[in-house]
């Protein structure tokens, strides 16, 4: 009975990063860009105490065999890069990509990371930059400081009106950039991802071309987190864990009976 403990015990552990996989999406309902994660279970070693096939007499083979599993454990978690929902602001330097693909960020050391937030804003040069941490759009963008206008078009073409000019000036281009597996991409936080060697190398492109998406200006991407979706695995995940809860009670009781009577 003591090995339907630990069994027991590795559903729990199991269960408890199922659930904080859980929350982490819960809690970013509401951030932009942000994809959902999904934790992976798997099984653990079994115990083979009679080997399926192995011989039980002469010319007798066993049909099945007897091997006693030890558990499970959660091995991986996977975002889930499906598209979210649109939501128009109507402020120029938000943007949306419609479609696939990431927005590049230049990173304080130099590298580059990969976001679907597109809640951008100017720093003191006039520069596109991330809101939270001011990280700078790549390639950079440079707004001039009597600009009256922005205009971002679908294929990521940047033009600005000025005043007394009747025809705008284009002032950069907005890439993106793809990966052939985005699962494999790192996230660090801030809405940031990093590539990984099994995320594949970045393949950068204009948007709106064949594999790469769209821009949309005055809009941005919602969490693709669905709360409801995520409370029924919630509760799910709540009543494997009472379960397996039960399992260890109940061998304890049996432990308890056993001490008693002998």
């Amino acid at each position: 009975m003591t090995p339907a403990l630990w069994i027991s015990k590795t559903g729990l552990d199991a269960q408890t990063k199922d659930i904080a996989v859980i929350s982490n999406n819960l809690a970013n309902a509401s951030t932009v860009g942000f994809k959902k994660s999904r934790a992976v279970f798997e099984d653990l070693l079994y115990q083979t105490i009679n080997q399926p096939g192995g011989r039980s007499a002469q010319d007798t083979e066993l049909p099945s065999g007897l091997m006693l599993g030890a558990g499970a454990k959660v091995v991986a978690t996977q975002k889930i890069h499906t598209q979210g929902d649109l939501i128009t602001t109507d402020n120029a330097l938000d943007l949306m990509i419609q479609g696939e693909g990431f927005f590049e960020i230049a990173l304080p050391d130099g590298s580059s990371s990969y976001t679907r937030n597109g809640q951008f804003s100017l720093n003191e040069d006039g520069s596109m930059v991330t809101p939270g941490a001011g990280y700078l759009l790549e390639p950079e963008i440079t707004i001039p400081d009597d600009a009256t206008g922005i205009t971002v078009s679908q294929d990521g073409e940047v033009s600005v009106t000025i005043q007394g000019d009747a025809e705008g000036t284009v002032v950069g281009q907005i890439n993106v950039v793809n990966f052939i597996n985005p699962t494999g991409l790192q996230p660090i936080g801030q809405n940031l991802f990093i590539e990984t060697s099994v995320s594949g190398d970045p393949q950068e492109g204009i948007p709106g071309l064949e594999g790469f998406g769209s821009i949309q200006q005055g809009a941005l991407e919602t969490s693709n987190v669905n709360t409801t979706e995520e409370l029924v695995k919630l509760i799910q995940t709540q009543r494997v864990f009472e379960t397996n809860s039960k399992v260890i009670a109940a061998v304890d009781e049996m432990l308890s009976y056993i001490n008693q009577q002998l």
